[in-house]
C-alpha cells in the first residue's frame, strides 16, 4: 500500500499500540511492559474468534513450568521477580497479538511498521553518532577487543536501544532484518539500500553478533533468490571482504582470549558440558545460572544466562522446560511455513534468530517476542516467490 494512499484517520488504536510496543523497547526508561499489557488487553478485546494454537499449547506449559519453579526457589531476589514478570508479560503480548495478526487485513499495519522502523534506525544511528563522537571517532576503524568496544557504550550518553553492546547489536540484527524484508513483501524486492544501512549501524555497534547475524540472513536471502551469475558475484565479494570482517569486525585473534565476550562463552559452555550431569533433571531452578556458573566456570563475569537460550532453558528449568520450549518453537515455525509455505524464505528469515539464539539470549527476551510476531505478520501477506525478486537499489 502506497504512503499517497494511506488514510491515518483509519488506523485502529491496536494498530498504533502495536507499533508502540517496538519503539517502547527502545526507551531509556523501562516502560515497555505496560504498553505491551495495554496492547494486548486491545488486542484480545479486538480478536473476535479466540483461537489456541499448539505452539500457544507448549509455551503455556514452558510459561507454568517457570512459575512453579519460581515458587520453589524463589528466597527474595528481586531480579528474579523482574525476570518472571518479563517472561509472563512477554509471552502474553505474543500470544495476543500472534492471535490478533491472525485474524486481520495486515496490509495498513505493514505500512505502519515500516514507517516506525524508519524512525526507530534514525534515533540508533544518533545514538551511536553520540557515542561515537564522544570518543573523537577513535573506534571507527574497529575495536581491538570486547573490552574496548564496550568502552563505547556510555550510560552518561545514553538515551535510545539499550546500553548493553550485545543486546543492542542484537536489536540491530533482529528488527534490521525485519527492516530489509519488508520490501520483499511489499513489492517483491530487495533494496540494497537498506542492507547497507543496517549493516553500517551493526558496524558501528562494535558487537559482532548482529554482523553474524545478518551475514547469515541476507547472505542466504541474496543467494536463494540471484541468478547464478550474481551467485558469483556475491561470493567474490564475500572472500574480497573476508579478511576486513574477520580481523576487524569478528576479531577471531581474540575468540578465545578471557576478556573477549567468545572466549567467555566458550568457558560458560566448557561448564555446563563438563558438569551436565550435576544438572537435575527438572532443573536446577528458576534463574539459577548465575549460581551454576559462579561455582562451575574458570571465571564468572555476572551475566544472568550462560549465553546460549536453550542451555539456559535446561539448566534452569530441566527436560520439561526444554523441551516445552524447543516444542514452542518448532510448532511457531510450522505454523508460519502452512500459511506461506516457501522453505527458502522461512529459512532466511530463522537463521538470524536461532544463531543469536545459540550465542545470547535468556528465552523470553522482548525482542525475541517481537521478532516472532513480525514473521507472524509476514506469513499472513507473504506469498514470495523467489523466481520473481527484484534485487535493486
Amino acid at each position: 500500500m502506497s504512503s499517497g494512499h494511506f488514510q491515518w484517520r483509519t488506523v485502529q488504536v491496536s494498530e498504533w499500540l502495536f507499533c508502540l510496543s517496538i519503539l517502547s523497547t527502545c526507551f531509556p526508561i523501562k516502560v515497555y511492559p505496560i504498553v505491551f499489557l495495554v496492547s494486548s488487553i486491545i488486542s484480545i478485546w479486538e480478536t473476535k474468534s479466540k483461537t489456541f494454537p499448539t505452539w500457544a499449547l507448549f509455551l503455556t506449559i514452558f510459561s507454568a513450568y517457570a512459575l512453579i519453579s519460581f515458587g520453589f526457589h524463589y528466597g527474595g531476589q528481586s531480579a528474579m521477580i523482574a525476570n518472571l514478570a518479563k517472561l509472563l508479560i512477554n509471552f502474553l503480548f505474543l500470544f495476543s497479538a500472534a492471535n490478533w495478526i491472525s485474524q486481520r487485513d495486515n496490509s495498513r499495519l505493514l505500512q505502519l511498521i515500516n514507517w516506525t522502523l524508519h524512525l526507530l534506525f534514525v534515533l540508533v544511528f544518533i545514538q551511536l553518532l553520540v557515542y561515537h563522537q564522544a570518543l573523537n571517532f577513535r573506534l571507527l576503524a574497529g575495536s581491538s577487543s570486547s573490552g574496548q568496544a564496550s568502552m563505547l557504550y556510555s550510560a552518561n550518553l545514553f538515551f535510545w536501544g539499550l546500553d548493553d553492546k550485545n543486546m543492542f547489536g542484537a536489536r540491530i540484527a533482529l528488527l534490521g532484518f525485519i527492516y530489509i524484508l519488508i520490501p520483499v513483501i511489499q513489492l517483491n524486492r530487495i533494496k540494497c539500500w537498506r542492507i547497507i544501512a543496517i549493516f553500517i549501524l551493526a558496524y558501528l555497534s562494535l558487537s559482532r553478533t548482529p554482523i553474524v547475524a545478518l551475514l547469515l540472513g541476507c547472505g542466504y536471502l541474496l543467494w536463494a533468490s540471484s541468478t547464478k551469475k550474481y551467485r558469483i558475484i556475491i561470493l567474490v565479494l564475500l572472500i574480497a571482504i573476508s579478511p576486513f570482517i574477520l580481523d576487524k569486525v569478528i576479531r577471531i585473534d581474540q575468540l578465545t582470549a578471557s576478556n573477549d565476550g567468545m572466549g567467555v562463552r566458550l568457558v560458560y559452555w566448557k561448564a555446563f558440558y563438563e558438569h551436565f550431569l550435576t544438572i537435575s533433571p527438572w532443573g536446577n531452578g528458576f534463574m539459577s545460572a548465575p549460581s551454576f556458573l559462579s561455582k562451575y566456570a574458570d571465571f564468572y563475569h555476572g551475566e544472568p544466562h550462560i549465553h546460549n537460550t536453550f542451555m539456559t532453558t535446561y539448566l534452569e528449568l530441566g527436560i520439561i522446560g526444554f523441551l516445552s520450549y524447543l516444542l514452542f518453537l518448532v510448532y511457531f515455525i510450522k505454523k508460519c511455513y502452512q500459511q506461506s509455505p516457501k522453505p527458502h524464505w522461512w529459512i532466511a528469515c530463522f537463521l538470524p534468530l536461532i544463531a543469536i539464539m545459540c550465542i545470547l539470549y535468556s528465552g523470553y527476551d522482548n525482542d525475541l517476542v517481537i521478532y516472532l510476531l513480525l514473521l507472524s505478520l509476514f506469513s499472513m501477506l507473504g506469498k514470495i516467490d523467489f523466481g520473481q525478486i527484484k534485487i535493486g537499489i
